[in-house]
């Protein structure tokens, strides 16, 4: 019996998938920081949640990874 795996290609899917990595990235962003003891302000937090791309969340959470304070993650280098 044949299934129809069309959906997983379809454009929707991948705007879900893409929603739920950014939606993943956001998470582990914050509780990277959390685990580190950086406090965010709520416009921190703020900023965090409201990112919906991929790449600047992957930035942010590799430079939580040392972060000391919420500037140090969103600071260009």
């Amino acid at each position: 019996m044949a299934v129809d795996l069309s959906f997983r290609t379809s454009p929707l899917s991948e705007e879900i998938r893409d929603e739920g990595s950014v939606e993943g990235r956001a998470e582990s962003l914050l509780t990277a920081l959390e685990l580190r003891g950086v406090r965010l302000t709520p416009e921190a937090r703020e900023r965090i949640d409201a990112c919906r791309d991929a790449e600047t969340l992957r930035t942010w959470l590799t430079r939580a990874m040392t972060a000391d304070s919420p500037e140090d993650v969103f600071t260009e280098e």
